[in-house]
C-alpha cells in the first residue's frame, strides 16, 4: 500500500495545508489498531495534523479538537479515533480503568493529543509525532516509529 514506516522522519511545513499533507502521507502507512501520539504546545498544529490524517483515511465530516469530550470517533475507510487528554490529568488513576477503551480498538486508527497526561497507561503505541512552532505558520514535525501498526 504505502511506503514502509521509517524509524525517524523530520519534516518542515510552511502552512496548515502542508502539515495536513504530511499527516495524510503518514496515515496512508498505518494499519488498523495503530496508536499515534501527537504532542506539541498549544497551537502547534496537533489537530491540524489529525485532520489531515483523518481525511486521508476517508473521514468526510469536520475534524475538530475533542478537548471537552475526551474523544471523537469518526467513520471513514476504517474508524478513526481522535482523543485530546489535555483536561484529564489525574483521571488515569485506578478509579478510571478503561477510560479510553472505546477509542483504542483494534479496528481503528487512534490519534492521541496530549499523551503525556496518560503516562504509561497507553499501550500499543505505533508512532510518536512531535510538532513544534518554527516561526509564523511554519512547523517542524518529527515522527518516531516505536511499534507495530504500519504497512510496509
Amino acid at each position: 500500500m504505502g511506503e514502509p514506516l521509517l524509524v525517524d522522519e523530520r519534516h518542515r511545513t510552511e502552512s496548515a495545508a502542508e502539515t495536513e499533507a504530511i499527516a495524510a502521507e503518514i496515515a496512508s502507512r498505518l494499519e488498523p489498531g495503530a496508536v499515534v501520539l501527537v504532542s506539541g504546545d498549544l497551537g502547534a498544529g496537533k489537530t491540524t495534523f489529525v485532520r489531515g490524517a483523518a481525511r486521508a483515511l476517508g473521514v468526510s465530516e469536520p475534524v475538530t479538537s475533542p478537548t471537552f469530550t475526551i474523544g471523537q470517533r469518526y467513520a471513514g475507510d476504517l474508524p478513526v479515533s481522535h482523543l485530546d487528554l489535555y483536561r484529564l490529568e489525574g483521571a488515569f488513576a485506578a478509579e478510571e480503568p478503561g477510560l479510553l477503551d472505546d477509542y483504542l480498538t483494534p479496528d481503528a486508527i487512534a490519534f492521541v493529543e496530549w499523551p503525556e497526561v496518560a503516562g504509561a497507561e497507553l499501550d500499543g503505541i505505533t508512532l510518536r509525532v512531535a510538532i513544534a512552532h518554527a516561526g509564523g505558520d511554519a512547523r517542524v514535525i518529527e515522527v518516531e516509529g516505536v511499534g507495530e501498526g504500519a504497512r510496509g
